[in-house]
């Protein structure tokens, strides 16, 4: 492989971060040609992503990861597969029992889930005659996989939810070796995940408000400004055009600063991005909601902040008009549900765009100032009363 160098934060190094930021690692037998890319300008972008994002650059033989920590943990960050707080306690356990493990050894999976049964901290015990159980741990395995940490030689996991006494083959690669972050301090002497970040904070006092800021932008669908003294939408405000000068100058991003609201967009998508508005009929629904709140400012009056706080029913009552007025363009799924659960699954779609809260004492709906940004609405020869 010929290797060629630059100090130049060029189009490459443009490309090379983002990918970094869209995956977990780069994998050199998987994919060659963006570890080169990565590698050629690995000087540029060791140096950038250090300065403004106080970011861990790992390049080794096999892999290249970016170490994405951020400055608070939200609902979307975990892994989309998993389903219940099982799921993350099963795959914990494996991968303790991977550590066990040298590369390339052979295992069945009836060795890991002994192990797994035996190390698993949950209230109850796994139980693998119980199919919530046995598909639980089929969600961590089928992630150990997609991860490459496990690569299957024989047999099929797929077949364990009918059957405990199913038997797969598995082999371990490099990258479980690599998969967990190194800490300063034994892992078990954290008490709470909370600790874990002070840690990484202790590590970047240096500029720390400006990487908080740009970790904050480039992995969040956006900042909202909590209060007057919001020091870190302070830093925005203050510094909003060297800001977007960098952010245009290194990526392919814009850095858009509202009143309430800071984000950033890119006007060409890749196939491994995701952005809002998508392809789901979610988020056609959620822009007319944007669009009816905006017609209706004098019943849904803003607080200081940007918020629109809502009650469940008034949640159900928006739905309902909107039904009445765009229903016939929606899709089948969301026609055929009722207006409290088409709530429902748009308020959870939305706090994982960081456009709603939901209060857990009150159940109020607090609905975020990145939501006003966007509204939509169908052509003008839609006509929602007739088929």
């Amino acid at each position: 492989m010929r290797i060629e160098l630059t100090l130049e934060f060029d189009d490459k190094a443009m490309q090379g971060m983002d990918l970094l930021f869209h995956h977990y690692w780069i994998l050199r037998a998987e994919q060659p040609e963006w570890y080169q890319l990565i590698r050629e300008r690995e000087k540029v972008l060791r140096r950038y992503i250090n300065d403004k994002f106080g970011l861990r650059l790992i390049v080794h033989q096999h892999f290249i990861k970016l170490e994405k920590i951020p400055v608070d943990p939200e609902r979307w960050m975990g892994i989309q597969h998993f389903q219940e707080p099982m799921d993350y306690g099963i795959f914990c356990c494996a991968l303790s029992f991977l550590e066990g493990k040298s590369v390339d050894e052979q295992f069945l999976l009836s060795d890991m889930c002994q192990e797994i049964q035996a190390d698993y901290p949950g209230e109850f015990k796994l139980d693998w005659t119980l199919y919530i159980h046995r598909k639980s741990l089929i969600r961590a395995v089928n992630m150990l996989i997609d991860l490459r940490i496990i690569r299957t030689i024989d047999g099929d996991i797929g077949r364990f939810d009918h059957n405990e006494e199913q038997e797969v083959l598995y082999e371990a690669t490099i990258y479980s070796r690599y998969f967990m972050r190194s800490y300063p301090d034994d892992f078990i002497s954290y008490q709470h995940w909370n600790e874990l970040l002070k840690e990484e904070w202790k590590l970047n006092q240096e500029d720390e408000r400006r990487k908080r800021v740009y970790r904050k932008l480039f992995f969040s669908p956006g900042l909202h400004r909590i209060d007057q003294q919001d020091p870190d939408f302070l830093y925005i405000r203050n510094y909003r055009n060297r800001l977007s000068e960098d952010i245009e100058k290194h990526s392919d991003y814009n850095l858009h600063v509202y009143k309430n609201t800071a984000f950033l967009s890119i006007m060409e998508s890749k196939q491994y991005h995701q952005l809002f508005p998508n392809a789901k009929a979610s988020s056609d629904i959620i822009l007319q909601f944007s669009k009816y709140l905006h017609e209706h400012l004098d019943q849904f009056q803003p607080k200081e902040n940007g918020e629109i706080v809502l009650t469940a029913g008034e949640m159900d009552e928006a739905v309902e008009e909107l039904r009445k007025q765009f229903g016939k363009g929606w899709s089948k799924y969301y026609r055929e549900k009722s207006n409290h659960a088409v709530g429902i699954e748009l308020i959870a779609v939305m706090e994982d765009w960081m456009m709603a809260e939901v209060e857990e004492e009150s159940s109020l709906i607090k609905l975020k100032p990145l939501l006003g940004v966007l509204t939509g609405t169908f052509p003008a020869d839609f006509e929602g009363g007739k088929d």
